[in-house]
């Protein structure tokens, strides 16, 4: 028994903006704390050693003294907020406090030099002391103490100016890197404008000078993709280009042969098998000149759009083919909006009739004998024009109307007699001059009664804009 492995689906890479920005922000929060960590320890030593100076000076000056009678008062809130020295001077013996600018519970300590000191649990009961050396057997002992809170306090503020810059500065930061990466991605969506904008049919470079160095490589990775996708494009083209010129003489050589044959067939199962033969080979000739006429649409120079009169272009390819409709019983029409009698299209004319011609081919060929096919120039409550080519025939089951535009597709049921390839020449020259055709099934009280083919002339003036004079 094989064990069946489910590959990992592939995550989607995040948005460069987005992972710059995050990389950046955290490049930013490093630098700032890094910041505060070496201004909290260098400002830390500095003013320790400054503030420790500060209290040897005082200590220094009253140290040799015998007596003092008092000292200048010193409060609590100076002592924690302003970090206020508190100066305490002691008997030579040191065992009874002589005065004292402020009453703290510290007693002089054995060892002379600084100490740090916690008289209680609470921030405020943190001291750092310096114990003056003994001056003679008759000279006060000198003591300095000062808010070990206070001191930390103030390192934490400075340290704090020197990181909160950084940290300000993000927004300004994120904003220029917004532009920056704007700025350099401005290339890359230009370039997928224009590979979007490109026919699938001859796709172009794209100019590598126009993206970050960076990206260079990866461009020129998809020009050498084009390159081989237009060779394979090419190849195809000239295949179905040669195929068909080389069908067109024999094809047309059997016509004329089943010409001359037709007066010596004899009438029975013979003349059957040969209208049966005949209509093979038509379908044969049909196909043919399609096949041509798709390698021609396909290998076409670029378009050169000229002023198209939309109403007698739709007018002569209703006239086409009244005599087949007339065959097939099938009762054809053409109606155009009072509106839209003047409407124009910029396009190439004999690929624009090419479009109608097979809509309507395809409808009279498939609708139902008796039934009627309608060509209406209208405009939809949008205000949007539109082509329909309305038939009564079978319509398309709803499961393959997105498979009936592809090249030699047949819809199950489909009449005989058809190739496959009206559907995609039209939907080829509909896409060739910016329009779109849409296929609808025209759905009775109880059964399917017919397919409308719409052509939406997108780049057509709206209902309302002719109706305004604009």
């Amino acid at each position: 028994m094989t064990a069946t492995v489910t590959p990992t689906p592939l995550r989607p890479a995040p948005p460069l903006r987005r992972h710059l920005f995050a990389w950046l922000v955290l490049l930013h929060l490093t630098a700032g704390l890094l910041a505060t960590w070496a201004a909290y320890s260098v400002y830390g030593h500095v003013i320790e050693d400054l503030r420790d100076e500060q209290m040897r000076s005082m200590a220094d000056s009253y140290a040799g003294r015998r007596h003092v009678r008092e000292l200048p008062n010193v409060g609590a809130d100076a002592i924690q907020q302003r970090g206020a020295l508190v100066v305490q001077l002691w008997t030579p013996d040191g065992q009874r406090q002589e005065v004292a600018s402020a009453e703290l519970p510290v007693g002089l300590q054995a060892r002379a030099g600084f100490a740090d000191l916690h008289t209680g649990p609470l921030a405020t009961q943190r001291w750092r002391v310096y114990t003056a050396p003994a001056e003679g057997a008759d000279r006060l002992r000198v003591q300095v103490l000062q808010s070990r809170t206070f001191r930390q306090q103030r390192s934490i503020r400075r340290a704090l100016a020197e990181g909160l810059p950084i940290l300000a500065l993000l927004p300004a930061a994120l904003l220029l890197q917004w532009l920056v990466v704007w700025r350099a991605t401005r290339s890359l969506r230009a370039v997928a404008r224009d590979v979007a904008a490109q026919d699938e049919r001859s796709p172009r470079d794209m100019p590598p000078e126009r993206v970050p160095a960076e990206i260079r490589p990866l461009v020129q990775a998809f020009n050498a993709l084009l390159g081989r996708l237009r060779a394979a494009l090419q190849a195809q083209q000239r295949f179905v280009a040669d195929a068909a010129h080389e069908l067109r003489t024999p094809f047309t050589a059997i016509g004329l042969q089943l010409d001359n044959l037709r007066p010596h067939v004899p009438e029975g199962a013979a003349r059957q098998n040969f209208a049966a033969l005949e209509a093979g080979v038509a379908r044969a000739q049909r196909l043919q000149a399609q096949l041509l006429r798709l390698s021609h649409q396909e290998a076409a120079e670029p378009l050169q759009p000229e002023a198209v009169p939309l109403v007698p272009l739709l007018r002569d390819a209703v006239a086409q083919f009244t005599e087949m409709a007339e065959q097939r019983r099938v009762d054809l029409g053409f109606l155009a909006a009072p509106a839209l009698q003047s409407l124009q299209l910029q396009g190439a004319p004999v690929e624009l009739r090419s479009l109608f011609d097979n809509l309507l081919d395809n409808a009279v060929r498939h609708s139902l004998p008796g039934g009627c096919v309608d060509l209406v120039l209208h405009a939809l409550p949008s205000g949007d024009a539109v082509v329909d080519v309305v038939d009564e025939g079978p319509g398309i089951a709803e499961d393959v109307l997105p498979r009936v535009f592809d090249r030699f597709y047949r819809a199950p049921g489909a009449a005989a007699g058809g190739s496959g390839l009206g559907l995609a020449i039209a939907a080829s020259v509909a896409r060739r001059h910016g329009l779109r055709v849409e296929l609808l099934n025209r759905r009775g009280p109880e059964r399917r009664s017919g397919l409308r083919a719409r052509v939406h002339l997108a780049q057509a003036p709206t209902h309302s804009q002719l109706r305004n004079g604009t």
